[in-house]
């Protein structure tokens, strides 16, 4: 699933490529992929595109105040082309959901792999009006996101840290992969307790949210939209390395698998070397 990292790279590569151009077509291959119907993809055409923004997992184009909005979700993803086929999609009969045309001759097709159809996109006259940007947390790379902040979202709550993190409604644009990859780097159990970490952990925990993010946000930055998918898997330390040495300490990466993901972390970095059960067969190992 793309996060806060690869759609900041789509975003910037999307506003240094289509601001000043103008929507020329959006058609829509799936029905299911859209959201809304007032206003409808027509209205967007002949309209300027004045600006490219990423709110959590949403990526957004403003075209004269009409925004096209849309999320990835699980297995979507952006196809540029410098030259947009020549046909036009029919609805149903392509694997393509989404298509958008601009000025220049150039544009992007939104695929998704997979059975289950989740990528969304929405036209709106305010990103407000989509309902997973309505309830978004606050962004961990806004310069409001303090260390203040981020302790204040921790105190109190009941909740296990990883899914604390993956909380779109709490922290908006992390997910499986780079809460993993934060809890690694801060040696910290998937399953620690938000409200019970110290104060020191909390700080840890806060400067390596910060760090992985913004690494990653660096090295996505500038790249084509089709090498950004390699450069998040490279990225990885822990994440999708399961059976793999922790570059940390040397142990075995290991997983713990769910209904539709899974997680992976270092025992020996950092849960005192318990291993955690696969919660598909049992619970946490004493």
């Amino acid at each position: 699933m793309p996060e806060l990292p690869e759609v900041q790279g789509l975003t910037d590569f999307l506003r240094a490529r289509v601001v000043d151009l103008a929507m020329t077509g959006v058609e829509v291959g799936s029905f299911s992929v859209m959201k809304t119907f007032d206003p409808p993809p027509q209205a967007l055409q002949g309209l300027l595109v004045t600006g490219v923004e990423r709110h959590g997992k949403f990526i957004d184009i403003d075209a004269d105040g009409v925004h096209l909005i849309f999320h990835l979700a699980r297995a979507g993803w952006l196809r540029w082309s410098e030259q947009s086929p020549a046909t036009m999609l029919r609805p149903g009969k392509s694997p393509i959901a989404l298509r958008v045309r601009f000025s220049d001759g150039a544009g992007f097709d939104l695929t998704e792999a997979g059975t289950q159809k989740r990528l969304a996109a929405y036209i709106v006259r305010s990103p407000q009006d989509v309902p997973g940007i309505a309830s978004l947390g606050p962004d961990p790379l806004h310069e409001s996101f303090t260390r203040e902040v981020f302790a204040g979202i921790l105190e109190g709550r009941r909740t296990q840290i990883k899914g604390l993190l993956r909380d779109q409604s709490v922290i908006a644009g992390v997910g499986n992969a780079y809460s993993d990859e934060v809890l690694h780097a801060a040696k910290l159990s998937p399953y620690a307790v938000a409200g019970s970490l110290s104060e020191e952990q909390v700080s840890v925990l806060y400067d390596a949210l910060e760090q992985i993010l913004r690494g990653a946000v660096a090295t996505a930055s500038g790249k084509p939209a089709k090498d950004l998918k390699d450069a998040k898997r490279a990225g990885m330390r822990v994440h999708g390395r399961t059976g793999e040495a922790c570059p940390v300490c040397g142990d075995v990466v290991r997983e713990v698998s769910f209904a539709d993901r899974s997680m992976q972390y270092c025992a020996t970095c950092q849960t005192g070397g318990k291993v955690l059960a696969d919660r598909r067969m049992s619970r946490l190992l004493k």
